[in-house]
């Protein structure tokens, strides 16, 4: 199962200072509806990920958009990402993991809400760079 959440070794990592969204590397993997992601995952794991045309394990990076920004209005700060796309695609998939591509340690899991299968391309679309849409926020 696939769970959409940031997972806790994000945040315990966030407190030691083992991420950096500045200077740091991140990807994205895509996962089969057999994955088991959610909260407690950990890693980067090949389990479960997607094998297709167009696809190479491990994913690919992420560009960040925008860079950590604060809203004081909402108290919050995030970050966000380019979208990405795979092109040629031929492969279905269900979610997906944002991990750190150093340390390999898992960020947060992507449900899509339903299998999505591409025939020749396939694009993640990450929501508007905002307080209230980011990929990632954290509250303060």
């Amino acid at each position: 199962m696939i769970t959409q959440t940031s997972c806790t070794i994000f945040q315990q990592n966030l407190l030691n200072g083992n991420e950096n969204f500045t200077t740091g590397t991140y990807k994205i993997a895509l996962y089969t509806g057999n994955a088991n992601l959610g909260q407690q995952t950990t890693a980067y794991t090949p389990t479960n990920e997607v094998v297709g045309t167009g696809y190479t394990a491990g994913g690919q990076v992420l560009t960040i958009s925008t860079p950590p920004t604060q809203n004081t209005q909402y108290n919050i700060t995030y970050v966000s990402f380019n979208n990405v796309t795979w092109s040629p695609a031929s492969f279905t998939t269900r979610g997906a993991l944002i991990y750190n591509a150093t340390t390999g340690a898992a960020v947060a899991v992507l449900n899509f809400g339903s299998d999505k299968t591409a025939t020749s391309t396939f694009t993640v679309q990450f929501p508007t760079a905002d307080a209230t849409n980011a990929i990632i926020r954290l509250s303060y």
